[in-house]
């Protein structure tokens, strides 16, 4: 063990992994990326963004905070779903604390009260996080809220919180670091993610093309880096192919003139740069697959694994 992971014990420091558990839209992604101060998952304003478990790093001197980002709580329908709710179950699992995430904006339904299931059957310490606090006018309307779930299960914490404006969000990092185990970091100290720059490419564009499509597309579109070539330690060239299930989606895509592809890209390129730290060259492709959601390999090669 090294002096400074010495040093790091003695001083009690802790480090583990949280999930981060809720309904689709309850705005996991949002809270990940401004955790990690890294834009590493898709945010979108439509349900079921997040495909697969996303690991975003939070290190501070007292702990480091592995951040499991899963896929929205819903019914599965497809191969893809059902996937995406095994990456759920398999987070539950591999934690040291999960993190229900909640609307606090919407009201209680049945999606709402099967993830407090999941979160009771888990057995693992939990905190509540009552999200877009942000969107209340009298915050009064979140007792009857942390009362119902305070009669529900016992949480080791209850933080209102605005992902999206940052309120409360290093009050929950000092709740998040209280609760896990005493160790040393598990990763190292300049790490963000476990995601590599090519999946992460991957997760802009498709973020950029639920971005501009709006409601024309719900979310039948998957992205794949087939190619991400470093050609000098500041400059790359990365080739992307946009997976659609009918033409006419792939024509929503493209755009008149292709000018919504065009869009597509230099929105993307533009946060692919900043995350790379250098200028890129970003080619996009649409391409047409029927019934993606339903294909094992294809499933496979986008990291949406079984």
């Amino acid at each position: 063990m090294s002096q400074n992971q010495t040093n790091n014990l003695a001083a009690g420091h802790r480090a583990g992994h949280v999930a981060l558990i809720g309904r689709p839209n309850a705005g996991k992604s949002t809270l990940l990326n401004r955790l990690v101060g890294e834009k590493i998952a898709a945010v979108s304003n439509k349900p079921q963004t997040t495909r697969f478990k996303i690991l975003g790093i939070v290190t501070r001197p007292e702990g480091q905070i592995a951040l499991v980002d899963t896929p929205g709580v819903h019914k599965p329908g497809y191969e893809l779903n059902r996937r995406m709710m095994t990456a759920v179950h398999d987070a539950l699992l591999g934690v040291e604390l999960v993190c229900l995430i909640r609307d606090a904006s919407a009201a209680t339904g049945n999606g709402d009260r099967f993830v407090l299931d999941l979160v009771k059957q888990s057995g693992k310490p939990a905190l509540l996080l009552l999200n877009k606090t942000d969107k209340l006018k009298d915050k009064s309307q979140l007792l009857p809220l942390i009362e119902w779930y305070q009669s529900e299960h016992e949480w080791q914490a209850v933080v209102p919180i605005s992902a999206l404006k940052g309120d409360q969000i290093e009050h929950l990092l000092a709740e998040m670091i209280r609760y896990l185990p005493a160790g040393e970091p598990l990763f190292g100290p300049d790490d963000f993610t476990d995601q590599p720059m090519r999946a992460l490419a991957a997760e802009i564009v498709r973020e950029k093309i639920l971005e501009t499509t709006g409601e024309e597309i719900p979310y039948v579109t998957a992205v794949v880096t087939e190619r991400f070539e470093e050609i000098r330690e500041d400059y790359a060239r990365i080739y992307c192919t946009i997976f659609v299930e009918r033409a006419s989606q792939k024509k929503i895509i493209i755009g008149h003139g292709a000018q919504r592809l065009k869009q597509i890209g230099i929105s993307a390129r533009h946060d692919i740069e900043r995350m790379l730290g250098h200028p890129c060259h970003l080619e996009l492709f649409v391409k047409v697959e029927k019934d993606w959601r339903e294909r094992s390999h294809l499933l496979d090669e986008m990291g949406i694994k079984q």
